[in-house]
């Protein structure tokens, strides 16, 4: 297993992600000045995001299938944990999007090839803390 979200296992029976792109935004508010650079002054954490992107082979795995899953899971509006198969707890994250790209078909119009991307947006938990 490369990563799980909630229940749902990325692996190569799965979703095997190739790209993993993290992205953290701190605030700052800004208050201009004569003569001189906008003051800033930090005011806290920003957003944090994590896209994960791949290509499924039909081959290796029903794509399709996983995809429906994680829309499933979009869906339900919950935080799920984010963890890495190095036990690396992420925190937890709602799904924004999923992207579907599907390519080479079959004579039935099964894709052969599915590029993905899935975008995920970290959350407050409980306790009110962002759960890293």
């Amino acid at each position: 297993m490369m990563m799980s979200l909630g229940m749902f296992a990325f692996a190569l029976s799965t979703l095997a992600f190739e790209e993993l792109q993290r992205r953290t935004d701190y605030r700052h508010v800004r208050s201009p000045r004569i003569g001189a650079r906008d003051a800033a002054q930090f005011v806290g954490p920003g957003d944090e995001t994590i896209s994960l992107s791949g290509t499924a082979h039909a081959e290796l795995s029903d794509g399709a299938a996983s995809l429906d899953q994680l829309r499933e899971m979009a869906g339900q509006g919950y935080a799920w944990p984010l963890v890495d198969g190095a036990g690396r707890v992420y925190g937890a994250f709602v799904i924004e999007g999923v992207d579907e790209r599907q390519k080479h078909f079959l004579p039935d119009g099964t894709p052969l090839k599915i590029e993905f991307a899935i975008d995920l947006l970290l959350v407050e938990d409980e306790a009110g803390r962002n759960g890293q």
